[in-house]
């Protein structure tokens, strides 16, 4: 059976439109994952998201691959996009099956960049056309638990971008991309406005986080903000399965869940 609406041809895609599907909108982006990790993280959200349908029937639609990430701006390789530009192309792709009928959407996002622009856009679909359109980020969904299951005490250590979830996951999906050999020592923390940064938006003053607009480069030299040299194939499949299990778990509810809400 298919999964990928990409593979399907139209009659098979209106013949799994009687089932009522649940489908997956997954997106990624093309960003610096530090020096270890291939730059398309995009690929990942596609390969969970398809191991999701299979397990569950859902149906995936293509992956939008461009995710909005100024703060890897200053690393060249990655491709961002203007919060017009997603917010326009991510409408269209959740208008392109709410015309047809198909409301059964779930934004299955893999750039957590992305989450102030989908929580402000399924607001507006809400508003505009009465249906709820759920969205999850599908990395900070793995809780400190399933890190340290992965990792053992020493778990904080991969907690970074370029890091983990995603470089274990990479370790576990696609082995032959990474280059382990390249992880260096991590050189966080620098000077910004006066400050030390924290992270890869905000500095710190005293007790108070004052949020900024940084660049990684503000932050870091290594473009990671973890110990890279921790991820490894064995926790990327702790990862991968947990974020397959919850996602299946949710999908089996949208089968049967009202997703109907009254226009404000």
């Amino acid at each position: 059976m298919k999964y990928l609406i990409e593979q399907m041809t139209s009659v098979e895609f209106k013949e799994r439109m009687a089932e009522d599907p649940v489908i997956l909108l997954p997106l990624g982006s093309q960003e610096v994952q530090g020096p270890c990790n291939p730059m398309g993280d995009f690929m990942l959200a596609r390969d969970l998201a398809a191991q999701v349908a299979e397990r569950t029937g859902a149906l995936v639609a293509p992956t939008f691959p461009f995710g909005w990430s100024d703060s890897f701006r200053a690393v060249p390789g990655g491709i961002q996009v203007s919060p017009e530009s997603f917010t326009g192309v991510v409408r269209d792709m959740i208008g392109a099956f709410l015309d047809h009928g198909v409301n059964r959407l779930l934004v299955f996002n893999g750039h957590t960049g992305n989450h102030a622009l989908l929580d402000r856009l399924v607001r507006d679909i809400r508003r505009e056309r009465g249906i709820i359109v759920p969205f999850i980020d599908i990395w900070p969904m793995v809780p400190a638990r399933v890190r340290e299951q992965a990792h053992g005490p020493n778990w904080k250590a991969s907690v970074g971008h370029g890091v983990d979830p995603i470089g274990s996951v990479y370790a576990h999906l696609y082995p032959e991309l990474r280059r382990p050999e390249l992880a260096d020592p991590v050189h966080n923390g620098k000077i910004l406005m006066g400050l030390p940064t924290q992270g890869l938006n905000s500095v710190r003053m005293g007790e108070l986080d004052v949020y900024v607009p940084m660049h990684i480069t503000d932050h870091t030299d290594g473009t990671v903000n973890g110990d890279t040299s921790i991820s490894n194939a064995a926790a990327g499949k702790i990862f991968a399965d947990y974020i397959v299990d919850q996602t299946s778990k949710l999908v089996e509810h949208m089968k049967l869940a009202d997703l109907r809400a009254p226009v404000a």
